[in-house]
């Protein structure tokens, strides 16, 4: 009874809807059934990964006036409060973004340091970014989608044993991938963030308003805005809001918007050579880095099906029964429709269809007959599957997500039927994921 009490508790508490904040009204964290050095784990462990996929800027100059600028903001009150320590790195990525881990540790990425116009609206992001350190968004984030087991048994009771903590991480939302919790947050931590972060700008001498400008100045670039406002939604009137917020602060006269140490550093970037090419979760969609073929790797997992195993990336969830499987990351299932990832199945043909081209045909009719705007887009290949023949018929339909999809479908003759996977994209990332659903394909073994 106590155990039941205390979940439906916990679920109402994560789940409340608080009333709107008002412009200087306290910012605490929310509800959050991780503890603060569960923060720094979940930190220190994607740090690691963040550093085998980009490449650090080698930079002296350029790392040394970011580490002086966010040693700054740490120095103010509210985020020495906090009790976490924050490391600032820079990356030679040419994108307009920046993120800050649970417990610290933050990265700025040489697009960012390009797109400034002064040292103000650095200090904004990098503000903004540390404020939702303080305020712990992510593992409040992950606290709502994990309630039940965190309730019961924390961090180490949602993650348990056995697997690397980089794919219980990912499992739990807490990676690095598509699925991500810690990066991704909502409108309403988005404006704490705001307000917190001017509060951090203030106090350091930087006037507050730079940094609604910058981001307005993102915004403006609509669909073809940067990656910062896909993770950071644009909160509605947030100049309005900053301003609002300032008026709560005590009054001051602002003299840091620029520095020499600034100009220096725009010069120094200027000079960097071309980014590393690093294998990047970006690089084969929301899985993360393909791996070499036919091993599983730190960081991808092994599916068990009724007769057959597939690897899978670990932000992925892999989910079946003997009649069939789907892996594919939790935010790429859109109701009962897969628009990025894998669905496996069995198929038995009509009698005298045995034949693996026959069965493949009846195959595809059926799904079209399931799928009217379905259609075949490729003649079919012949295809190995663990060392069985196959086909890849290539399929072209409607994508969940907008836009037209592309499905390889692959068959092979099995028992009295055939066994299928279908590996789904939208149109416009398939070619870009083919290599890693290909080495999926490698991996399947029989039993």
């Amino acid at each position: 009874m106590w155990l039941r009490r205390l979940l439906a508790t916990g679920l109402m508490l994560a789940s409340a809807a608080w009333p709107a904040r008002k412009p200087g009204d306290p910012l605490r964290p929310g509800f959050n059934l991780f503890t603060r050095q569960d923060d720094i784990k979940v930190g220190q462990e994607n740090s690691k990964q963040v550093l085998t996929q980009y490449e650090i800027v080698k930079n002296q100059f350029v790392q040394d006036y970011v580490k002086r600028l966010g040693q700054k903001l740490a120095s103010m009150p509210e985020a020495k409060q906090s009790g976490f320590e924050f490391t600032f790195t820079v990356l030679n990525v040419d994108q307009i973004n920046a993120f800050a881990l649970p417990g610290g540790p933050m990265f700025i990425y040489t697009g960012l340091l390009k797109a400034a116009d002064n040292e103000a609206q650095l200090a904004g992001v990098m503000g903004h970014e540390m404020s939702h350190v303080i305020l712990r968004h992510g593992t409040h984030e992950a606290t709502k989608a994990n309630g039940i087991q965190l309730l019961v048994g924390g961090l180490s009771g949602l993650l348990g044993g056995g697997d690397s903590m980089a794919g219980k991480l990912a499992q739990a939302g807490l990676g690095m991938g598509g699925n991500s919790l810690i990066l991704k947050f909502s409108r309403d931590a988005e404006s704490e963030a705001d307000a917190l972060g001017s509060h951090l700008m203030s106090e350091a001498g930087y006037d507050p308003v730079q940094m609604a400008e910058f981001f307005e100045k993102l915004a403006a670039r609509g669909s073809q805005g940067p990656q910062f406002l896909s993770d950071h939604p644009n909160p509605e009137n947030r100049e309005a809001a900053i301003v609002a917020e300032m008026k709560t602060l005590p009054e001051r006269q602002y003299t840091g918007d620029d520095s020499a140490q600034f100009a220096g550093m725009k010069k120094e970037v200027a000079t960097l050579p071309p980014p590393a090419k690093k294998p990047s979760a970006d690089a084969v969609g929301p899985g993360g880095a393909a791996p070499p073929a036919g091993q599983t790797p730190e960081g991808w997992q092994r599916f068990q099906g009724h007769g057959y195993s597939i690897n899978y990336p670990a932000e992925w969830q892999g989910t079946g029964d003997a009649n069939g499987a789907t892996l594919a990351p939790r935010d790429c299932v859109v109701g009962s429709q897969v628009g990025f990832g894998v669905v496996v199945g069995g198929f038995a043909p009509s009698r005298g269809r045995a034949s693996l081209s026959a069965a493949t045909h009846d195959l595809v009719k059926k799904l079209q007959s399931e799928n009217p705007k379905m259609q075949v887009s490729g003649a079919a290949k012949s295809v190995k599957v663990g060392g069985v023949d196959g086909l890849m018929t290539m399929l072209a339909g409607d994508s969940p997500f907008g836009g037209g999809e592309a499905d390889g479908l692959v068959t092979v003759a099995r028992g009295n039927g055939v066994m299928y996977f279908v590996f789904v994209a939208p149109d416009r990332d398939y070619t870009r994921v083919e290599k890693t659903f290909l080495q999926m394909l490698d991996s399947v073994r029989w039993e």
